[in-house]
């Protein structure tokens, strides 16, 4: 797999789940913060984004997708003036009407595991905003088409299509991010080649006996060559990093999963249920079995 899909596969939790919301008028309501992240999806209208914490009101209009990775607090709104006139999301059930043109959103949650999330996606902002612009981004642009006519007419198989349908947005949201970003270091990272195909062959198969030679040849390149780049890039080095990255595996086998300790050992290149549960303990502060039952863990 690559960089992006292991990213979000290893934080990912169930469905997502996405409610539609018809409103017109004077309206303003709040999304509470959230352990996951939140989206929006403007189908027709426009409004406002107004983020927790005195961020920069952000506005929304036809076709815009904006991503909360971090599942931060929001208001949503006809307007960025007052917000503590805001209704909780639960209860923003009055119909479209009222003075003013109506607006229709596809507002949702990702379920996120943010414990040992990849730095990929850490290191998104509160607020990615991607405005609907000609010619930007076409595969979102098709995802939210296709999304709109989803929920507009419920045809058979609308409950499977349409979570398919917003995990596909959440990786056009991410693409269309790294796109853009200005300031990310990850766009960095996965436009090195050397640094990518390094990346690459620790994640097509982790458990492999990995070493900065076997690298640096998958890689094409020296050893050394392969250390500054890839450390400067990545923030740590080659090693370190697919340490890291097993670790990361091996806590999601042990939350989504009742694989043997053992079973998860080697498929995260562990050659006992020992050594990992040494390594897991160094790394998460808690052993796998009680991580697995439900322990508190925290993510260096």
């Amino acid at each position: 797999m690559d960089v992006v899909s292991d990213a979000i596969s290893a934080v990912r939790i169930g469905q997502p789940s996405s409610n539609r919301l018809r409103v017109g008028g004077s309206w303003c309501t709040r999304l509470a913060p959230y352990e996951g992240a939140g989206f929006h999806v403007v189908l027709a209208g426009g409004c406002w984004l107004v983020p927790d914490g005195g961020g920069e009101p952000v506005t929304l209009g036809a076709g815009d997708v904006v991503l909360l990775p971090h599942g931060a607090g929001h208001v949503l709104a006809d307007a960025p003036g007052d917000t503590a006139r805001a209704v909780p999301f639960e209860e923003m059930t009055r119909p479209a009407g009222g003075n003013g043109r109506e607006v229709e959103l596809l507002c949702g949650k990702y379920r996120l595991d943010h414990a040992r999330v990849h730095p990929l996606l850490a290191e998104l902002p509160q607020v990615v905003h991607l405005p609907n612009r000609v010619g930007a981004h076409p595969e979102l642009r098709s995802a939210v088409d296709l999304l709109a006519r989803e929920v507009d007419e419920r045809r058979p198989g609308a409950c499977l299509a349409l979570p398919s349908l917003l995990d596909l947005l959440l990786i056009y949201m991410v693409r269309a991010w790294m796109t853009e970003s200005a300031t990310g270091s990850w766009p960095a990272v996965l436009s090195d080649p050397v640094t990518t195909a390094a990346l690459r062959a620790l994640h097509s198969d982790p458990a492999a006996p990995w070493t900065n030679d076997r690298l640096a040849a998958e890689a094409g390149v020296s050893r050394a060559t392969l250390a500054r780049r890839f450390t400067a890039l990545v923030g740590r080095p080659p090693m370190a990093y697919l340490t890291w990255w097993r670790l990361t595996l091996a806590a999601t086998r042990l939350r989504d999963t009742d694989a043997p300790l053992a079973a998860v050992a080697r498929e995260a290149g562990y050659g006992t249920p020992y050594a990992l549960s040494h390594a897991f303990s160094r790394e998460f502060g808690v052993t796998p079995g009680r991580f697995r039952a439900g322990g508190s863990s925290s993510s260096r």
